[in-house]
């Protein structure tokens, strides 16, 4: 009796292990299932968001230009470092918003709308009011070189009546507005993708799509920013042509940062246009209902111009307001 109860013991545990070895493969293979449905889902949100983070690197590679060569890095890092902390405070706003009020997102995002288009404003603006007053190049990279800053820092500052440390420390606080509302943007259409997901798989889909567009973005905005240095390592080569890419690269630069500067600008208004038209209803029915059929080039530009023209009125009028707010206090 005792080795047949034996028998039977270690026949229950047999099958028992054979259960959990069943199980154990029925379980990862739902896991592997799931984590591709994350992969998935992500790569879509991404592939959506590919318009505004073509932006989002026009934008902040304009911010963070004119920095003094051997903080480039640190700048963009540290800029890196406010996007990631954006992205920390987006994910589970989105997802609290989305679960007890997904009625606030469009109006939150015309608001960040309308901020973009303001500074965008606020930025053409200025090339028309520079003071015009001389420069000393000498004189402005010493005290450059003094303050740890650029020269054109130096420039800028004065100009706008600022410390060149502090007007440096601007340009970054500004990097990271700016980069909170394009992060805004990107993960309300990341949240869209994934909408009819339970609560974990849209939370596993936003993180992945934060980590990736940061390392993307400025993952990329650190190598434009010196490609100046890769140029100049390229000259050292041996090879002729070699050298003679090093020199064209050089060469291309300043006019890479002035065409990102103005890229950037316009950026301002397309995307904080879009946002804004997004939650203008007449508007969004004409372009949807009217445009969007005609195809062509009229359907691919037409959008674009549109939400350039009410960007820039938009902001234009906030400009106004601001300027009207600064007089009644008395700035």
């Amino acid at each position: 009796m005792a080795g047949a109860g034996l028998l039977m013991l270690l026949d229950d545990i047999a099958t028992l292990l054979d259960d959990v070895a069943l199980m154990t493969k029925t379980a990862a293979g739902k896991s592997t299932a799931i984590l591709d449905d994350v992969a998935t889902q992500t790569k879509v949100a991404v592939q959506k968001t590919a318009g505004v983070l073509g932006d989002d690197l026009a934008l902040n590679a304009e911010q963070v230009t004119g920095v003094k060569a051997n903080r480039e890095l640190p700048v963009v890092w540290a800029v890196a470092k406010g996007s990631m902390k954006n992205k920390a405070i987006l994910v589970p706003a989105a997802l609290l918003i989305s679960a007890f009020a997904p009625w606030l997102i469009t109006p939150l995002l015309m608001l960040g709308g309308a901020f973009l288009c303001f500074e965008g404003v606020e930025k053409v603006l200025s090339l028309f009011h520079k003071p015009k007053q001389a420069h000393d190049a000498v004189k402005d990279s010493q005290q450059a070189e003094q303050m740890g800053v650029a020269p054109s820092s130096v420039k800028a500052a004065s100009e706008k009546n600022m410390d060149p440390v502090a007007y440096e420390k601007a340009k970054v606080a500004g990097a990271v507005r700016t980069d909170f509302i394009l992060s805004a943007e990107i993960m309300a259409i990341a949240l869209g993708t994934v909408a009819s997901k339970p609560l974990w798989e849209q939370f596993a889909v936003l993180v992945a799509v934060a980590l990736a567009i940061t390392v993307f973005v400025y993952g990329l905005v650190a190598g434009i920013v010196r490609m100046d240095d890769v140029g100049m390592w390229l000259m050292r080569k041996s090879s002729a042509a070699a050298k003679a890419f090093g020199r064209g690269l050089i060469a291309f630069t300043p006019w890479l940062m002035r065409g990102l500067s103005i890229v950037g600008t316009a950026a301002m208004f397309m995307v904080g246009g879009s946002l804004l038209v997004h939650g203008i209803g007449p508007i969004e029915h004409w372009l949807e209902s009217t445009v969007a059929p005609m195809g062509g080039v009229v359907a691919l530009l037409a959008p674009t111009l549109v939400h350039v023209v009410v960007g820039a009125a938009i902001g234009g009028l906030v400009v106004l307001a601001v300027e009207a707010w600064h007089k009644v206090r008395g700035h």
